[in-house]
């Protein structure tokens, strides 16, 4: 009689067979990411489109950026400008408006962090968690939104400020550049409300915060009145406040005066906000997200 013995060879315990993973296939794991910067702007791009849907189908969302900059264009003029500028309405006009330019559209910025908070409190970013997208994605994509509300925002105050009598002194490449520098400046500092919203508990607590660091940089500026009329104190700190620079330069550009040494400063304060918010942004976003 012959005995056939039959060898049964097993796995070590734990082990699991390997599977070739093909481009896009999405494993246990989650989705594939691979891609490189062109594909992750793209990415970025079409998540841009989608809060621009969401901007259209929540109109009361746009407020601060069409009736807010309206009311307070004609609140300053009609009711503080005679004051001001010695009785003459049209004179103070044409000094607010530009500094109006350039702070709205830098701190139009503020609502981006809300907006972020909000989408990971209602379980959004766990959506795009799942998608085979670049992991930045929907934050690049969220500040390049960012982008069509400082247009609105600019459209709607120099065409209302135009209709109240302000006249642009310069020329319209001047006031291109204006523009230019005043979005180019928000971008930089929406990072900080970036930081914000992803670090506070609440989208009400990013409001919150984000006025407090607003307030003293809008109303402590030049914006409003010259600093020259301040006290000394107030003076030091108008005159060394990023928002004072960047609306030297929009007047500048704007109705005339001096722009090289307040550009410098601006530029000097843009790379500052993205080389020290940024990474902080972006750290705070991994962990959250």
């Amino acid at each position: 009689m012959t005995t056939t013995t039959t060898t049964t060879l097993t796995k070590p315990a734990g082990t699991t067979p390997r599977h070739p993973r093909r481009p896009g296939h999405v494993l246990a794991d989650g989705p594939s990411r691979a891609g490189g910067p062109f594909a992750t702007l793209t990415q970025a791009l079409v998540l841009a489109q989608r809060s621009l849907i969401k901007m259209r189908r929540t109109p009361e969302a746009l407020i601060d950026v069409t009736l807010q900059p309206v009311i307070f264009l004609a609140l300053f003029t009609y009711i503080f400008g005679g004051a001001i500028a010695g009785g003459s309405q049209a004179t103070y006009l044409q000094f607010l408006l530009p500094g109006m330019v350039g702070q709205l559209i830098a701190l139009a910025s503020v609502s981006i962090g809300q907006n972020l908070n909000q989408d990971i409190e209602k379980g959004v970013f766990d959506r795009f968690r799942s998608l085979p997208i670049a992991r930045s994605a929907p934050l690049v994509g969220a500040v390049l939104a960012d982008i069509v509300r400082y247009l609105i925002l600019f459209g709607m105050t120099m065409g209302v400020g135009t209709l109240m009598g302000f006249r642009v002194q310069t020329n319209a490449l001047a006031v291109i550049a204006a523009l230019g520098i005043s979005m180019a400046f928000a971008l930089c500092f929406c990072w900080i409300s970036v930081f914000v919203g992803m670090i506070a508990r609440t989208s009400g607590a990013v409001q919150g915060i984000m006025f407090l660091l607003v307030m003293p940089l809008s109303f402590g500026s030049n914006v409003f009145v010259s600093s020259s009329t301040m006290p000394g104190w107030m003076q030091a700190f108008a005159n060394n406040n990023p928002i004072s620079h960047l609306v030297s330069v929009v007047r500048g550009l704007m109705v005339g005066g001096p722009v090289a040494v307040h550009l410098w400063w601006t530029l000097a304060w843009m790379a500052g906000m993205l080389v020290v918010f940024v990474p902080l942004a972006l750290r705070a976003y991994r962990r959250r997200a």
